[in-house]
């Protein structure tokens, strides 16, 4: 796990930045009768505009700039112009893209139409908060299974699975370097964290049994229940005064 120079810091902070300023605007075009294709072309163009690189397109021949995940998709949703979105779908949109070479990845999630259900807003609600328990545990001395034990057991304290086939990660001049953050395990366990260190962790959680199936275009990743799925990511700074947040804006 490499610990990252003063360059790399400075601009995966500038990655991050550029990219959460991009998702400041997606809530636009995420609307009831737009194809999960167009938002993809528009991601597109803002990261062109600025000067950002789509770390997917290319990745494993992967075609497209985001992966967007509804309802029942738990993560690598791939965009699509017959996937047209529909009032009250649950809408987890996922980027990962460099500036100057060096990597920022996050994901937040879109209700269409803007009003969701009770339950909806209870499974939104539990990730988010799993995810910021994952972080404040991102210190140095603390164990990295410290960060994965915190996000499971705010989970599932409130009845909801985690994902197993799938986990955070290591982040810097790659989309994925090591190691795995898994979203459940031990604590006190895994080597220890230390200042300067990058991760994208990022809790999938589902409303009803964490396992998945993935469908025949080898990406999409869904309940195989059926149920809802949740899905929220940040790249994450380890710093001596404790985690930096590095795609959420600061204003």
């Amino acid at each position: 796990m490499l610990i990252k120079s003063k360059q790399a810091i400075e601009r995966m902070t500038q990655a991050g930045q550029l990219l959460a300023d991009i998702f400041e605007e997606v809530a636009s075009v995420v609307q009831a009768g737009a194809t999960t294709e167009s938002i993809d072309t528009w991601i597109a163009l803002n990261l062109k505009k600025r000067g950002m690189v789509s770390q997917s397109k290319g990745y494993r021949g992967y075609k497209h700039v985001s992966c967007i995940s509804v309802n029942d998709v738990v993560v690598h949703g791939v965009p699509s112009a017959k996937t047209i979105l529909q009032k009250g779908d649950l809408v987890k949109v996922d980027v990962c893209a460099a500036w100057r070479n060096y990597c920022a990845d996050m994901a937040r999630v879109f209700v269409v139409g803007g009003l969701p259900t009770e339950e909806q807003q209870r499974l939104v609600t539990v990730a988010q908060d799993a995810l910021n328990a994952g972080i404040q545990k991102a210190v140095p001395g603390n164990k990295l299974f410290d960060i994965s034990s915190a996000i499971q057991k705010h989970v599932e304290q409130h009845g909801y699975g985690i994902v197993r086939d799938f986990a955070g990660h290591g982040i810097g001049r790659s989309m994925h370097e090591d190691p795995d953050v898994p979203n459940y395990g031990k604590a006190g366990t895994g080597f220890t964290l230390r200042a300067g260190m990058t991760f994208a962790i990022e809790p999938m959680i589902t409303q009803g049994n964490y396992d998945i199936t993935i469908d025949k275009d080898g990406w999409t990743a869904r309940t195989e229940d059926g149920s809802l799925a949740m899905h929220v990511e940040d790249t994450i700074l380890i710093t001596e005064n404790g985690p930096k947040i590095l795609t959420r804006l600061v204003k």
